[in-house]
């Protein structure tokens, strides 16, 4: 049974977060308790603190921990007390968030770990891993590991060093598809171990040219996971002269979508929508149980692999320091994680 009170990282009026007892939240219908062992950091942690502050909201979206209590009806997703799990809440925008000993969290959203993943690993999965399937089916349509596919697809990857893009590397990879990666040349032996079959340097001004050359004028699919910074320019540089489609993870500016011209489109795809309906958006919630099922499976199976990870000093007490770490631009090529327990007081 679950305590009343627990340790929560709550954001104040600085958009700074304060560790404090906070009472633990209550679970409705087909919910659960979950216990986090770990939680990580995502841009949308700070930013939500920083840009969007509610005060008295509990930060943190992705994290991983052990079932603790069902509420009604959540036996009909297949969970039970004891379930090692990882998915994502929407934090920063209420008392229920990640950066907590306790959460609640939707029964049929949760990823299974199996035990050769640790909670630290485990904890960068959720808006990584179901963003990473919204760029490739819901948007694109593309095949899953679960339907390999012997055509060799080409698939453009913008990116593919950050936490989504891995995450696409490795799944694309795994249905079959040709992965040409952008990122930076100090990651590209860590894209390559992946799945990238052909990494370039996002900085080259010649690389969409390179891309559409060593591709054949091929590609018709591209992932955007920065989806900023003229990030578009070198995307539709390398995509076919037919035509193409690109998956966003961040709504692209006027400069950008003007940059698209008539042969390309762009496809938005936005995590949160899988829990929560966005107002003037199509509701994806119905997606959310396929999706979490696709990636338990994949996991179960092996063919998705951890992405690096980097254990924060302090648990909980560390978290403003590594948001202004990611501020600066100082993270690449891992996930920061906070193992909870690591928070002074808490051992």
């Amino acid at each position: 049974m679950a305590p009343s009170t627990h340790t929560a990282a709550v954001i104040n009026e600085k958009g700074d977060v304060e560790v404090k007892k906070i009472a633990v939240p209550k679970i409705g219908e087909g919910e659960v308790l979950v216990k986090v062992a770990a939680a990580a950091l995502n841009p949308t942690d700070w930013k939500s603190a920083k840009k969007f502050t509610q005060v008295g909201a509990v930060s943190g979206c992705d994290f991983a921990g052990v079932v603790e209590e069902l509420g009604p009806g959540a036996e009909a997703a297949g969970v039970k007390v004891g379930d090692r799990v990882a998915t994502f809440v929407a934090g920063g925008r209420t008392p229920n968030g990640a950066y907590a000993e306790y959460l609640v969290a939707k029964a049929n959203f949760l990823i299974r770990l199996p035990e050769s993943w640790t909670f630290e690993q485990g904890a960068q999965l959720g808006i990584a891993i179901y963003t990473t399937f919204q760029t490739l089916y819901e948007s694109q349509g593309l095949p899953t590991p679960l339907a390999v596919t012997s055509e060799g697809i080409p698939l453009l990857v913008y990116g593919a060093s950050s936490a989504v893009g891995l995450y696409v590397v490795q799944i694309a990879k795994a249905a079959g598809l040709k992965v040409f990666a952008l990122c930076s040349p100090k990651n590209f032996d860590l894209v390559k171990s992946f799945g990238a079959d052909e990494t370039y340097d996002y900085r080259d001004p010649e690389a969409g040219s390179k891309i559409k050359a060593a591709s054949g004028d091929k590609i018709q699919a591209a992932v955007d996971t920065i989806s900023e910074h003229g990030s578009v320019n070198i995307i539709v540089s390398a995509l076919s002269s037919e035509g193409g489609k690109i998956s966003a993870i961040l709504p692209y500016s006027n400069e950008a979508k003007a940059a698209l011209g008539s042969k390309y489109s762009v496809n938005f795809s936005l995590a949160y929508d899988l829990i929560v309906d966005r107002p003037n958006a199509p509701s994806r919630q119905g997606d959310a149980p396929k999706y979490s099922k696709l990636a338990t499976q994949l996991l179960a199976s092996g063919k998705v692999k951890p992405t690096p990870i980097r254990v924060w000093e302090k648990g909980l007490e560390g978290v403003n320091e590594a948001f202004q770490y990611m501020i600066d631009g100082k993270v690449s090529g891992e996930k920061i994680i906070f193992r909870i327990a690591d928070t002074p007081g808490l051992a």
